[in-house]
């Protein structure tokens, strides 16, 4: 049984690191690197086990018990011992000898536990033939139990802390394989080496509480990270506190004409060292955050007062103190990250002035396309800002969040739980190059509306955009009813006054290339190289079937989500069965198009968006107490959809 057990153990720990890295990863490198965790384990357990094929004179099968137990203490120490070493190095992926290496040694401290734990796992499955079923069977129960380890294990503590715990569990796998092999001085080390890493993983933990761990993440995406001001994990996210690095309100779709008046007192959350969303003081006074009705992510509020509101992406509560600000009636506040939720209503609760205390407010931890969904009552504004970041379209991270409202199922959702008159807004950054985005968006909007058996979608859509050159940000407004001549004049007073730019609106010129895209007469694919598709992706990414859009086109075609696909380059042909630019109707947009520039997608994320163009510092300390239990409200029970 000690066997078993041990084994347990062992596997346990060995999953649990590998589940770990990719979170631990997602944040001091990128998205798309996470997923070298798998590669990592993979490499380092298969060494292990070639080299007890190799080796197989020192691997002596009398000597099995005894290699299981030093397999698995060195698994332990190498673990304990090189992790902290490990995110003390700089990740680049600058082309330079100095990076390489750097790069090298993180993968190298990495894998190097997977070679003990291989070394451990191989002899525990190939030298006892008549307990293979057995030892199989504790292998996968090890391995099964860490998935479920690693959401509780980062819900207490922090990633450092989930690491240390793991390497104890080696450990403790360490001592068990000591005691059947019956080697004392072996099973004393292992003995004093699990006590040792349980009493540091069980400090790290009480101190993280206290946000003074011992460890912590120094290197963070290229950058040297100061202590925050908070610091908290869970299963699919690290959120981070730290001061604004200005006075003057944080929003990247204010208006060029908006002066500031006072200094503002600002947080920005950081999550995942990738995305950030900022918390603002609120002291009650609507006044004081009136430069709100200056974004051009607040355009529906100008045109519905009274509303009932509900925001996609809660965050640190700037679209709830929108809704404020303009008087709304009522505003939901959908959030999947409970942490978020946590720190802008409990532990900065204080400093965001208490949202969830007023009676319009109400917090809802879920995923917001499900929350929708099961919802009877209607909406006015359905409003999504800016919250499908870089970091979550990265490799599909989070392609269970934020990534499914991008669909033309979920926006049939969102679309059937407006109110009459009621407004879809989703708001993105807008590049003036190459808007590749806000056209997959365009495209989507007219999905959902011919869903709907809507012909003329030009009535049924607005896209107005923050007037200024390179990336600024774009808010397109949808609604299964046309917009009014009243809201049209209510569009071209906002936008006259705050000086934005009209893109695609009922009875105006517009965009070309938008206008076609609404309009179905635009081809499959835009520019003259690499294709960007502007379907939207369908009924959970199939296209829309069975409808021809008028003018012919593109029914029938491979659908690609947002941010799915590079744009063409200038003067590369087009692949065969490409675009159809000559389409019955169509409107050819290579002339459109030809003379735009490509820009890379990744990197770009809302962090870098909220400060490039902003100068200054200011100062800050922690506000708010202990994180106390849960002080959303509850009224309608959210599902806790923590754990993703």
């Amino acid at each position: 049984m000690k066997t078993y057990a041990a084994l347990f153990l062992v596997t346990l720990a060995t999953l649990l690191d590998e589940v770990l890295l990719t979170r631990i990863f997602s944040v001091v490198t990128w998205y798309h690197f996470a997923f070298l965790a798998i590669s990592i384990a993979l490499f380092g357990m298969t060494l292990g086990a070639i080299a007890v094929y190799v080796f197989r004179d020192l691997f002596r099968e009398e000597r099995t018990r005894s290699h299981l137990a030093l397999s698995a203490l060195l698994f332990a120490v190498t673990l304990a011992v090189g992790f902290p070493i490990q995110i003390r190095i700089p990740f680049s992926t600058d082309p330079t000898a100095a990076a390489l290496l750097a790069d090298a040694a993180i993968l190298l401290l990495s894998a190097a536990p997977f070679v003990f734990s291989g070394v451990c796992v191989c002899l525990a499955l190939t030298r006892f033939p008549r307990r293979t079923g057995r030892m199989y069977a504790a292998d996968l129960a090890g391995a099964s139990a860490a998935c479920v380890a690693a959401i509780y294990l980062l819900k207490t503590t922090d990633g450092p802390g989930a690491v240390i715990a793991a390497a104890a569990a080696a450990a403790g796998g360490a001592v068990l394989f000591a005691l059947e092999a019956g080697r004392p001085r072996l099973v004393g080390a292992a003995a004093w080496t699990a006590a040792a890493l349980a009493g540091l993983a069980v400090t790290q933990a009480l101190m993280a509480r206290q946000q003074a761990p011992l460890l912590r993440l120094k290197s963070v995406k290229g950058n040297v990270e100061d202590r925050p001001l908070y610091e908290r994990w869970n299963s699919f996210s690290r959120i981070r506190v730290r001061p604004a690095p200005t006075g003057k309100p944080l929003g990247c779709g204010m208006s060029t004409v908006y002066r500031v008046e006072r200094p503002v007192r600002q947080l920005i959350l950081d999550i995942d060292g990738g995305a950030s969303t900022v918390m603002t003081e609120f002291r009650g006074d609507t006044g004081e955050v009136e430069y709100l009705r200056h974004d051009v992510t607040s355009l529906a509020h100008h045109l519905r007062p009274a509303a009932r509101v509900l925001a996609i992406g809660a965050g640190g509560g700037r679209d709830i103190l929108t809704a404020l600000v303009f008087g709304q009636r009522s505003v939901v506040g959908v959030e999947i990250n409970e942490e978020i939720i946590r720190a802008v209503t409990e532990r900065f609760g204080d400093f965001t002035g208490h949202l969830e205390r007023d009676p319009r407010v109400l917090f809802v931890n879920d995923e917001a396309r499900s929350y929708i969904a099961r919802q009877r009552e209607r909406y006015d504004i359905i409003q999504a800002s800016l919250i499908d970041t870089s970091a979550a379209t990265a490799a599909g991270a989070f392609v269970l969040t934020e990534n499914s409202i991008y669909t033309a199922d979920a926006w049939k959702v969102f679309l059937d739980h407006l109110a009459p008159g009621g407004i879809l807004a989703f708001s993105w950054f807008y590049f003036t190059d190459l808007p590749a985005e806000m056209y997959r968006l365009t495209s989507l909007a007219r999905a959902a509306l011919l869903e709907r058996d809507i012909r003329d979608v030009r009535a049924h859509v607005v896209l107005v955009r923050q007037k200024t050159t390179g990336k600024s940000v774009g808010t397109i407004l949808v609604s299964p009813e046309p917009f009014s001549a009243d809201d049209l004049a209510a569009i071209e007073s906002v936008v006259s006054s705050m000086r934005y730019d009209v893109v695609l609106a009922p009875g105006m010129p517009g965009d070309p290339a938008f206008v076609a895209i609404a309009s179905g007469a635009a081809p499959e694919t835009l520019g003259d190289g690499p294709p960007l598709r502007r379907r939207a992706a369908g009924p959970d990414g199939a296209g829309e079937p069975g409808r021809q859009p008028e003018g012919g086109g593109d029914a029938g075609r491979a659908p690609r989500r947002l941010g799915g696909a590079h744009p063409r380059l200038p003067g590369r042909p087009a692949r065969p069965g490409g675009a159809r630019a000559g389409a019955a109707g169509g409107l050819p947009l290579g002339p459109v198009l030809r003379g735009y520039r490509a820009r890379v997608h990744a990197g770009r994320d809302l962090a870098d968006a909220a400060t490039d163009h902003l100068p200054g510092a200011s100062g800050l300390r922690a506000v708010g107490g202990p994180v106390r239990p849960a002080a959303f409200r509850r009224g309608r029970q959210p599902v806790d959809a923590g754990a993703g």
